[in-house]
């Protein structure tokens, strides 16, 4: 028997793909085996997707989302205050599919079909800030500079080494700024270039060395980057070490919570998920196992599955 009854395969028709029927054609066949009855929309708009979301996503027992992580982010932030939500699948189709990665979904994509429609069930927290809901990332400073600096041809040209190459770029003119932060009980200020609040652990296809980052633990992690240096990144490697401590670093400092406040002086614009969305100062909270999705395997994060029906 088919493993779902109904589903909704989207994707965005203007997303700029080159080989959009490709994509289609190594999926779709992989996927109508293990869904009784499945509908396919091509939306022409970013309103229209939301919009495809919001309506037609309480029909169906599972929704496939064939896109990148900005694909995503308007997806969820679409369903994010629905009852019953279904089940997902993410069909890497971006840039840098940094959800997909900590799903650890294949980036080829008839392997990512294969790997969704026969993987567990994860339920996942998710981040809700007054502007909005994020599954990856908030951040602000040199992360948010960052999408700011890709030039679009390079990135239609180069993909993800354009991020890279944006990144040294916002390195070299990265302005620090005043901060005041609460993470449940702890309150810390000073200067930073950059805070990240973690649920995910890739942010342009690399892996951030925290040990700690888990989208299933019911928490945040806060990493606080003080200056853009080379001490910085000795000290990110330094924190994926067994038996590193956070009160050693001198440019880093790590805290862990469910809530979060935040203000910035300047005020800075945020990064959610690779979307530039409001600005700070935000508040930050944790919506424990608020999404389920379909991961690929077990990976470095070691989710838990759960069988259909519990």
């Amino acid at each position: 028997m088919p493993r779902y009854n109904k589903g909704l395969f989207i994707y965005n028709g203007n997303a700029g793909s080159d080989d959009l029927e490709a994509k289609l054609s190594q999926t779709l066949p992989i996927l109508t085996q293990e869904v009784k009855e499945l509908s396919v929309l091509q939306t022409k708009s970013l309103e229209e997707l939301k919009q495809v979301c919001s309506s037609r996503a309480r029909e169906v027992d599972v929704l496939f989302i064939l896109g990148g992580d900005g694909t995503i982010h308007e997806c969820i932030n679409s369903l994010a205050e629905m009852d019953n939500l279904p089940v997902i699948g993410i069909l890497p189709g971006g840039t840098c599919n940094d959800f997909s990665r900590i799903l650890d979904i294949p980036q080829n994509m008839e392997q990512a079909a294969r790997a969704i429609i026969q993987g567990k069930e994860h339920t996942i927290d998710a981040g809700k800030t007054n502007a909005g809901y994020f599954l990856n990332f908030w951040g602000i400073g040199l992360v948010t500079q960052t999408s700011f600096n890709i030039d679009k041809d390079q990135k239609s040209k180069f993909g993800v080494l354009s991020y890279f190459i944006s990144a040294l770029k916002t390195m070299n003119q990265a302005e620090p700024f005043s901060f005041k932060l609460k993470v449940d009980e702890e309150e810390i200020s000073g200067e930073a270039v950059m805070i990240l609040v973690l649920n995910g652990q890739f942010i342009g296809t690399r892996e951030i060395p925290i040990p700690s980052i888990n989208l299933q633990d019911g928490k945040f992690d806060v990493l606080i980057v003080k200056n853009s240096n080379l001490t910085v990144f000795r000290e990110l490697l330094m924190m994926g070490q067994p038996g590193a401590e956070n009160r050693n670093f001198q440019e880093l400092s790590h805290m862990q919570g469910q809530r979060i406040e935040i203000e910035a002086n300047p005020s800075q614009d945020v990064d959610m998920d690779g979307e530039i969305k409001g600005e700070a100062p935000s508040s930050i909270e944790v919506l424990s196992n608020h999404f389920t999705f379909l991961g690929g395997g077990t990976n470095a994060l070691q989710l838990g599955g759960r069988e259909e029906g519990q």
